[in-house]
């Protein structure tokens, strides 16, 4: 197993929220996805590591940024 946290930016509802993760657990292998609206933070498990081109790809996908 691997767990990735990072954070994104422009997250402000619920709504936010399900698309994120909805994008993000979506990619191959990803187990589990848990998003913190409050502080932006969204921690991936997954059975391999994820590339950040992959990371990307997802959060871009719904609509907002991966702070760096």
């Amino acid at each position: 197993m691997s767990a990735t946290a990072i954070t994104v930016k422009g997250m402000t509802c619920e709504h936010c929220v399900t698309a994120v993760t909805e994008e993000v657990s979506a990619l191959p292998g990803v187990t589990s996805v848990q998003v913190d609206l409050g502080s932006g933070r969204v921690d991936v498990e997954s059975r391999s590591p994820l590339s950040g081109e992959q990371l990307d790809a997802a959060i871009d996908e719904a609509g907002y940024e991966i702070v760096r």
